[in-house]
């Protein structure tokens, strides 16, 4: 995901959300905004913001919804809906799954972005680089990523964002079945043929 202009994303369409509009009308808005944001991690690609300025409440949602983000130094972080009394709950999924709860509330709570560094610190981004930089490094990552199986990545993905919210013994349960069906991909016995044979693998797709 990148954008043109200014900012990366800043969120909803505060216009959209006036009372001339009705409670149906305000329900699908957001019902689309949390679809969208949930069939990001339902991909089976990974998928990369490539952020260059402001990304505000649901835009901080996007970035801290995709699997990756690369940041230029100039980018800020934001969830400021408090600050016009409405408080940024949908954005506060993301962010407290991609943030300290500590950082995240506050943010919440004060409105104050994050700048990008900060945003590193605290792995709301996976990387920060100058802004002449940001294209050619998101591509690197990218590219990287399609060296690798779509259907091995696709599995591995998914398997991610299953365990992440088990508790331990049953995430171990669940991944060390996700590997034995790893090896049973085609791609799984290519990669390892070609590991012991010292040649790169061809995969399936």
């Amino acid at each position: 995901f990148a954008a043109e202009g200014p900012v990366f994303c800043s969120g909803h369409d505060l216009k959209e959300l006036s009372s001339e509009d009705d409670v149906k009308h305000h329900a699908q808005v957001f019902e689309l905004c949390a679809e969208v944001m949930t069939l990001i991690q339902k991909l089976p690609v990974p998928v990369i913001a490539k952020v260059n300025g402001l990304a505000t409440a649901a835009g901080c949602q996007l970035v801290a919804s995709c699997d990756i983000a690369v940041a230029s130094e100039k980018s800020q972080f934001a969830t400021p809906g408090v600050n016009i009394g409405l408080f940024c709950s949908t954005p506060a999924v993301a962010l407290g799954r991609s943030l300290p709860r500590k950082v995240a509330l506050e943010m919440l709570f004060t409105g104050e972005p994050l700048s990008a560094q900060e945003a590193l610190m605290h792995g709301l981004v996976s990387k920060v680089v100058p802004e002449d930089k940001l294209e050619e490094e998101t591509m690197k990552i990218s590219q990287k990523i399609c060296e690798s199986s779509k259907s091995v990545l696709a599995l591995g993905k998914a398997t991610f964002y299953r365990q992440i919210t088990q508790d331990l013994d049953t995430a171990y349960k669940m991944t060390t079945k996700v590997m034995v069906d790893n090896l049973t991909l085609r791609d799984g016995q290519e990669g390892i043929e070609a590991f012991v044979q010292k040649r790169k693998p061809v995969w399936s797709h």
